[in-house]
């Protein structure tokens, strides 16, 4: 180990697996005397940790590191060899092209490998030439990953991210997912367990669990049988110190009965949902390859808020999906008001390259799509707002996550996740606290301690 530090910036785009992804990275460079900086003109190390969802990502990508060029080659004049990695799906999908449009990147490595991450790095340093590795590997990454100190991870806050399932076999022709983060892969449930008791051991009080599809979770429990999500939850839930589980992202064609159930049974599993459904009509749905049609997912959503009448539900939705008619979208704002949602992502389709979607015929002329996504976003908006004004006058437990702007002052998270500011209290951060909602902001709540 050197005996002095050196610094490492992260910069995380997308998803929260890969906030998840970068936390691991960070880790698992601790042991070679790496620690956080939230600068980059300090580094020695530079890592984006890069997202494929998004409209011209790859190019985001590119113009961000000619950012990075010029702070590399500042400080080389200052003599520090700053290295330069690109993570992530970007990196999985991309590869040697990064290396030959930014030849200053000493390392390209896709989201199942990280774990070679000292490695690679080491490898970079010793020949002073590029890394790139994004072959799926045979071996589960996560048997090689550095678990993080308990210091660390109360530094970290008292709601964390654990990744229980990765990858994707559903191949919507929209989505770039199966091609960067590989088929279905399932964590072992003693494994998440040992991780889950690890957190809550550091102070964590509430872990959302996280997949490309999480509800397709299919880890091999303690008994050797495959456990699904609900089965996993509930073991979860026996774990001491942990007050509250969420999950994201769920697909409707694997949100079977037994989760379903878990919402009604499962004390720690919040009274929130997340589960896209992307268009409410159904000649796009069959497009989309999404394998439901609107039908189908407005019954589950009546037996979800049958065992949960509470439930809080979000979505995502793409407009503008080639060949989508004024009568398509139509069908997306009717689903919207049927299902009447407390918050929603909403986005224009772009084509990503690979993905069957891309080579459809019929796009949509942009400035359709625009018109289409602010009509949408309006509908969610107003949603949104009559779904915050609701909780006025109401009673429910906060987790108090952080300091607020203002002396006195804590931020913390409803059941609902809307951030919630309380003052003139004696609670501390990681302590549940019963409140009651006392004003509506545009964009969190306001309450006291009851």
């Amino acid at each position: 180990m050197p005996d002095t530090k050196r610094k490492l910036f992260i910069k995380s785009y997308g998803c929260q697996m890969n906030v998840y992804d970068s936390a691991r990275m960070s880790d698992m460079l601790a042991p070679s005397g790496y620690v956080e900086t939230d600068q980059p003109d300090d580094a020695d190390l530079i890592i984006l940790n890069t997202c494929h969802i998004r409209e011209k990502a790859a190019e985001k990508v590119y113009s961000e590191l000619g950012r990075i060029r010029k702070i590399k080659a500042a400080r080389a004049g200052d003599g520090h060899d700053v290295k330069i990695a690109v993570a992530g799906c970007v990196a999985q999908a991309e590869g040697e092209e990064i290396i030959r449009r930014a030849p200053m990147v000493d390392m390209v490595f896709g989201p199942q490998t990280y774990h070679k991450l000292p490695d690679m790095l080491a490898r970079a340093e010793e020949t002073g030439r590029s890394v790139v590795e994004t072959e799926f590997p045979v071996e589960d990454k996560f048997d090689h990953l550095v678990q993080p100190s308990s210091v660390k991870t109360r530094s970290r806050g008292v709601a964390a991210f654990l990744t229980v399932q990765e990858g994707c076999d559903k191949f919507c022709s929209f989505c770039v997912v199966p091609y960067t983060r590989g088929a279905e892969f399932s964590r072992p449930v003693e494994r998440v367990a040992a991780e889950a008791r690890r957190l809550a051991d550091a102070g964590v009080k509430e872990i959302t669990l996280l997949g490309q599809n999480v509800n397709a979770y299919h880890g091999e429990g303690p008994d050797g049988a495959s456990w699904g999500l609900a089965q996993l939850l509930y073991h979860l839930e026996e774990i001491d110190g942990l007050e509250r589980l969420r999950f994201t992202t769920s697909h409707p064609k694997d949100m079977d009965e037994a989760l379903i159930r878990a919402h009604r049974d499962c004390a720690k599993l919040m009274p929130y949902l997340h589960l896209p459904v992307q268009s409410g009509s159904d000649s796009i749905l069959k497009a989309m390859n999404r394998k439901h049609s609107a039908g189908f997912y407005l019954d589950i959503i009546e037996r979800i808020r049958q065992a949960r009448p509470d439930i809080a539900l979000s979505s995502d939705f793409i407009v503008g999906f080639p060949g989508e008619t004024d009568a398509d979208f139509e069908d997306t704002l009717k689903i919207v008001r049927d299902v009447n949602y407390a918050q929603a992502y909403s986005f224009k389709y772009s084509p990503r390259p690979g993905t069957p979607g891309a080579d459809l015929e019929a796009q949509v002329p942009e400035e359709v799509k625009s018109e289409r996504l602010q009509r949408l976003q309006a509908l969610l908006g107003e949603q949104q707002t009559a779904f915050n004004a609701s909780c006025a006058g109401q009673k429910f437990d906060l987790l108090l996550e952080k300091p607020g702007r203002y002396p006195g002052q804590l931020v913390g998270r409803s059941p609902y996740l809307q951030p919630v500011h309380v003052t003139n209290t004696n609670a501390a951060i990681g302590d549940i606290v019963p409140v009651h909602i006392d004003a509506i902001g545009a964009n969190s709540l306001s309450a006291h301690i009851v």
